[in-house]
């Protein structure tokens, strides 16, 4: 396997090669010297073919991939692929040490020192901190968003590889020669006799299971240590958790039949039976570690009370009131764990105790304990196991993360319209118009009749909606306020959408027209689209029209809005997007503050650039003025959340990087208000012409969607099983109805990585680069922008591309739409690096060219072998392997590029 990179961390080249050689010892070993041979004559030719592209380059090349039998076109895709998941951890590892130095070297702007620091050279006071952080909701949002290609099998197997390697850096005998070879060895054998593709399709339980993985393998240790660490650095020992983890998974049907009420119910118990045992497990240490004796230590009244009370009768604990108290607090959270999961929980207690009726009653206990404990010894307990415990229940309660509901707006359109019509209150509701339908939905608010009879024949859409709120409002009655806190409203276009989520909810008992500010549950607009967007102002102000919807707002304080990324990205290109996002931001906050409500953005961001990627705290700090103020939501999707949350050190940094960035966002005034207006008119002039040229292309070009589909593996990607939900909203073949995902996924893996880029080059022809230039220095929103785009464009290749554009049967299409892309290419390269003063992409993030540079001699392989084998399969060719060699490769491409779908 290759080893000779061009990367200035030596420890990151020693591990890759360490790495590395690993594995080609363990490929001769199991699959035999040719393979390996085939491996690394592959590798030297794809050099060969991307240095001398053309006719000299592509002879050698060519002649392997054709002559490559079946097998060992699927043992060279599964060798690349497993070198590319090794080589990433090194280069994470190499991340975090370049984290730790840059931190020992001066505090980073994207650390709590750096962040403090900087807030107090702009004037910014501790107690300004500890204001803004005591309201405060930053929520990262895991959701089941298939971008993600590795099987979770795979996931642990690259977590192991870390641990071993970072157990190194901790203890000397770790770090023996023989003891980490040996440990590694073992791990990457593992990893290569491991099916890196899924051979059954995922359900939701599936997914539920992986987003609950992370919230207890990682989230469950790093948010409280987080909390607790700013409450130390703050002074503020009852600051409340400010960092709220959210989840899509078991609650978003959008376009996802499979999920149902069993699904929300299992999205509810799966999380709840995990953070229990956690804190089942805590109390038992505890109960081991407090063995003091009432007649040798003081305690209070109050710890004396709850441990009279308790059940435990042993004669063993008569003088340990901690003991006592804590089984008690066991056998209440014993109980729990059967009433919320429906499950005895591993080590029932001995005696029964009534269940806690919820997460502040536990806490209360449990503050008893800790109370007494530094009333009576001091300081000495003010920081430990028992105070962690403490912090874990006050951020994720017996919930563990807040679920997000998501529905179509014409799904709730059909229902309403069925209840309506069952009820003899409207014929037919789809027929009105908009004002019509506000007036009949605010009329049905303030009446406290239902709807709903259980007598009556409703459509089986109308039955399972009803069934998923009713499972919402028995949740919230177990788990409380926080486990559902919003209904989100894909395709939003209008007041009456929003309006009728709360009907909905009023047929269910949690909207009720007697206290409307009562609802748990918000229901927030989606605005997707490049024209949803640019109505979302007036679509807003309309909804705050309505006393139902103001009512809701008013008693929480913030009116949530969640804007899309992707789609408007399909819709409009990348630039368009980007500043239509940001202006409709701006819009959305002069609605909030005009009627006293303050703004809570909830961005649907995924992880290519097409998709909203790209650095979170340069996300965040390039938002417009105002329009963070404490509180900001952004969805993780597929791969960013093993990428970013799959070991607690990255987990914590990007943690800490998301609150700097909301602080420095919401307490300095940032630039981005002045910038606006100065160069709002250029932005908007550029947005106008990106949009344009993108459009004649991807939507006017005739044959578009024939190349798409030609000379991508679109079709192939459909095959992977790495979602519940179809890649199209519906049977047609049409751009406008494919999912982002699937579509932004097959441009990076044919390295076009279109939606990341075109556009912007025609839009800056004819423009004033002096002012593009000062943009890029002086306007966070812009500079963010052409950053995240050129280390976009770092990732692409269009000499690969070009192989790619030699799928398609008719060549003159292919030459047609291929010279179009490459010639907007050659205008987005030249004007980035006019922008920038650079001779060449990332020339000023030399740490980011090196590494993206280092995984290019693994990805580029497996892009030849996937042309090859995905030729084969569309001449016919039906053998299983085809389609296995094909499935590994785009799991190596997507695995090598890191944020590609």
């Amino acid at each position: 396997m290759p080893a000779t990179l061009p990367v200035a961390d030596n420890r990151l080249r020693e591990e890759v090669r360490l790495l590395g050689g690993l594995l080609g010892e363990i490929i001769r070993d199991e699959g035999g010297q040719g393979l390996y041979d085939r491996i690394e004559a592959v590798r030297v030719a794809s050099v060969g073919y991307h240095r001398h592209a053309g006719a000299r380059g592509s002879a050698e090349l060519e002649r392997l991939l054709s002559d490559l039998s079946l097998d060992d076109a699927v043992g060279l895709a599964h060798g690349f692929a497993v070198f590319s998941l090794l080589a990433n951890v090194a280069e994470d590892r190499a991340g975090k040490r370049r984290a730790r130095s840059q931190t020992a070297e001066g505090a980073r702007a994207d650390t709590p020192e750096g962040a403090l620091a900087r807030l107090e050279a702009a004037g910014r006071s501790t107690d300004d901190v500890r204001a803004l952080l005591s309201d405060a909701l930053i929520s990262p949002v895991l959701t089941a968003h298939p971008s993600e290609v590795r099987r979770k099998s795979v996931i642990d197997r690259i977590a192991a590889v870390s641990d071993l390697l970072d157990g190194c850096d901790r203890d000397d005998l770790a770090c023996a020669p023989e003891v980490l070879r040996s440990g590694l060895r073992r791990q990457a054998v593992i990893l290569w006799a491991t099916r890196l593709v899924r051979t059954t399709g995922l359900v939701v339980q599936d997914e539920i299971d992986t987003v609950v993985s992370f919230l207890e393998r990682v989230f469950l240790k790093v948010a409280p240590e987080q909390l607790i660490d700013w409450r130390r650095r703050l002074n503020a020992p009852e600051l409340k958790p400010f960092v709220r983890i959210g989840a899509w998974v078991g609650g978003d049907r959008d376009g996802n039949p499979n999920v149902d009420a069993g699904a929300l119910r299992a999205a509810f118990a799966t999380p709840a039976r995990a953070v229990l045992r956690h804190y089942l497990e805590a109390v038992n240490t505890l109960g081991a570690e407090l063995s003091l004796s009432g007649s040798l230590a003081r305690v209070s009244p109050e710890l004396e009370a709850l441990a009279a009370g308790s059940g435990d009768a042993s004669p063993h604990r008569a003088d340990e009131p901690y003991r006592r108290a804590l089984s008690q607090i066991y056998a209440r959270l014993s109980e729990t764990h059967l009433i919320l999961t429906g499950e005895a929980a591993p080590r029932p207690a001995p005696f029964a105790a009534p269940p806690y009726d919820g997460p502040s009653q536990f806490r209360a206990d449990l503050s008893v304990l800790h109370d007494s404990l530094v009333a009576s010894h001091g300081d000495v307990f003010a920081d430990d196991g028992l105070a962690r415990l403490i912090a874990t229940v006050d951020v994720f309660g017996f919930h563990m993360a807040t679920l997000d509901l998501r529905q179509n707006s014409d799904v709730h359109a059909r229902v309403v319209a069925d209840l309506l019509r069952v009820a003899g209150v409207c014929a037919d509701y789809a027929a009105l118009d908009e004002e019509a339908r506000l007036a009949v939905l605010a009329a049905e608010l303030q009446t406290p009749r239902p709807l709903f009879s259980p007598y009556a024949d409703y459509a089986p859409e109308t039955l399972k909606e009803r069934a998923i709120l009713q499972a919402a409002a028995e949740a919230i009655a177990r788990f409380g306020p926080d486990a559902i806190r919003t209904h989100i409203v894909s395709k939003t276009d209008a007041a009456s959408d929003l309006l009728e989520v709360y009907l909905l909810l009023k047929d269910v008992g949690l909207y009720r027209p007697e206290d409307p500010g009562a609802c748990p549950i918000q229901a927030a607009p989606l605005f997707e689209t490049i024209d949803d967007l640019r109505a979302a102002r007036p679509t807003l102000e309309r909804l705050l029209r309505e006393p139902s919807a103001l009512a809701v707002a008013r008693a929480r304080g913030v009116q949530e809005v969640m804007i899309g990324y992707s789609d408007s990205n399909k819709d409009g290109s990348y630039l368009t997007s980007t500043w239509e996002l940001h202006e409709a931001s701006r819009g959305l906050l002069s609605v909030t503050q005009a009627v006293g409500l303050r703004l809570q953005l909830f961005h649907g961001r995924g992880g290519a650039v097409g998709r909203g990627g790209g650095s979170s705290f340069a996300g965040v700090i390039s938002q417009p003025t105002g329009t963070v103020a404490g509180r900001i939501r952004i969805t993780e999707q597929g791969e960013v959340i093993a990428n970013k949350y799959g070991e607690p050190d990255v987990a914590r940094r990007n943690l800490d990087a998301l609150t700097a960035g909301t602080l420095i966002a919401s307490l300095t005034p940032p630039p981005d208000e002045r910038m606006s207006e100065r160069h709002g008119p250029t932005a908007a002039a550029l947005s106008r012409a990106s949009m344009a040229a993108y459009r004649s292309v991807v939507y006017e070009t005739p044959g578009f969607v024939d190349y798409f589909r030609a000379a991508t593996p679109i079709n192939e990607i459909a095959e992977l099983k790495i979602g519940s939900r179809p890649t199209s909203r519906t049977a047609s073949t049409a751009i406008e109805d494919l999912r982002a995902i699937p579509w932004v996924l097959s441009w990076s893996q044919s390295r076009v990585m279109l939606p990341g880029w075109f556009g912007f080059g025609s839009a800056c022809e004819g423009a004033d680069h002096e002012e593009l230039r000062a943009m890029a220095v002086d306007w966070p929103f812009f500079r963010t922008l052409v950053q995240n785009m050129e280390m976009i464009m770092a990732k692409a290749d269009m000499t690969i591309a070009r192989r790619y554009a030699s799928l398609v049967e008719d060549q003159a299409l292919a030459a047609r739409v291929f010279g179009a892309i490459q010639a907007e290419w050659d205008r987005t390269h030249a004007a980035v690096l006019s922008i920038t003063g650079q001779t060449a992409l990332l020339g000023g993030q030399p740490e980011l060219d090196r590494l993206i540079r280092m995984r290019m001699p693994y990805v580029e392989p497996l892009n030849h072998v996937q042309i090859e084998l995905i030729r084969r399969r569309r001449a016919g060719d039906d053998d299983p392997r085809v389609r296995e060699g094909i499935l590994l490769a785009i799991n190596g491409i997507a695995a090598g590029l890191r944020n590609s779908g």
